[in-house]
């Protein structure tokens, strides 16, 4: 079986969403925990600097790896997939 371009980039969109979930936790502290006064009704457990920006690229370049083994597996049948009809 062989990956198309529009089934690699199916899998990637689901993988690259998949590893955002899983990464925007990471390194985050929020306002409680630093101490920072926050005002009137404001959240304390809002993150101070989220880094979306480099959470996003991360994401980026994780999802392309984890596509490019799944492309792998696939590509030299490693893991046998039943042909769909």
């Amino acid at each position: 079986m062989t990956m198309g371009p529009v089934w690699t980039l199916s899998i990637y969109f689901v993988v690259w969403w998949i590893s955002l979930f899983a990464i925007l936790p990471l390194g985050i502290r929020n306002h409680e925990e630093t101490g920072v006064r926050l005002p009137q009704g404001a959240d304390p457990g809002s993150p101070v600097n989220p880094n979306l920006k480099r959470k996003a690229l991360t994401t980026t370049w994780v999802a392309a790896i984890i596509t490019a083994l799944i492309w792998i597996v696939v590509q030299f049948n490693l893991i046998p997939i039943p042909q769909l009809p």
